[in-house]
């Protein structure tokens, strides 16, 4: 059977994660559902990340098995009109029939953004999360830039995870403000631990704030307590923005007439 790859956005607000799951609407559920529909079969999709409640997705992988071929740039046009408006395919690409969207990308980039202002923007509440109080952007970049690199990061991990090590690479962590009030924290790495980059957003919001100095992270690092890194920020500042892959080796080009 001819493999898709799926490339899909959201908004996470009235989702309960990306993962089926039996008490909540989910990501994966309506995926399921409107390409069940489109093929006249049951379809499952297996995502690159499961995304917890709340939390965004410009670019969610997600690949599966289909029983006959439809054109790549015609099957988001196909599926999105069975799909919600809160959940959209963005594109399809037929790749090789061993690859896998959990095992054969090399990273993801998130970012978490915050809206910095003395009064909240209902306009922005449901994509970021609002800060009233003047920040130290110096010092948060300062900070940002002892994350990067491979740590044990056991302080920046929620309790409920299913990891078996908390060892993870990262490749950037930066700040940026994007225009007066809205600013942008910047996370790209392997992998992740159970909300770790809300945390690490929340512990550079910690030194914006003035309550940890930049020259505290690498300690906070190196003695692993949760209780020393700054608090969870909610889901809803953040956003899984891409996913890294090799598209060139995991592509395999398929016509209806050599399927």
């Amino acid at each position: 059977m001819p493999r898709l790859l799926l490339t899909v956005e959201y908004d996470g607000t009235d989702f309960a994660g990306f993962q089926s799951q039996k008490n909540g609407r989910t990501v994966q559920d309506e995926l399921n559902r409107a390409l069940s529909k489109l093929y006249k079969e049951d379809i499952k999709v297996t995502g690159c990340s499961r995304t917890d409640a709340g939390v965004h997705a410009r670019c969610h992988l997600s690949h599966l098995d289909v029983p006959f071929v439809i054109p790549e740039d015609r099957i988001p046009l196909a599926v999105n009109c069975d799909l919600p408006d809160d959940v959209k395919v963005r594109e399809a690409l037929y790749v090789r029939p061993d690859f896998s969207a959990r095992f054969d990308i090399t990273g993801k980039r998130y970012v978490y953004r915050i809206y910095n202002a003395r009064t909240p923007s209902p306009l922005n509440d449901r994509y970021s999360y609002f800060c009233p109080y003047d920040l130290d952007i110096s010092g948060m970049r300062e900070a940002a830039v002892h994350f990067e690199g491979r740590h044990d990061f056991r302080a920046f991990c929620a309790a409920g995870g299913s990891q078996k090590t908390y060892d993870r690479l990262l490749y950037n962590v930066s700040v940026k403000p994007v225009n007066e009030n809205h600013i942008e924290i910047e996370v790209s790495g392997q992998a992740f631990l159970y909300n770790m980059v809300r945390i690490i957003a929340g512990t550079l919001l910690e030194v914006g704030c003035g309550n940890i100095l930049p020259s505290e992270i690498p300690d906070i690092i190196s003695k692993g307590e949760r209780a020393n890194a700054g608090r969870t920020l909610p889901a809803k500042g953040l956003t899984l923005e891409e996913v890294f892959f090799d598209k060139e080796a995991a592509a395999e080009p398929i016509s209806p007439q050599n399927s």
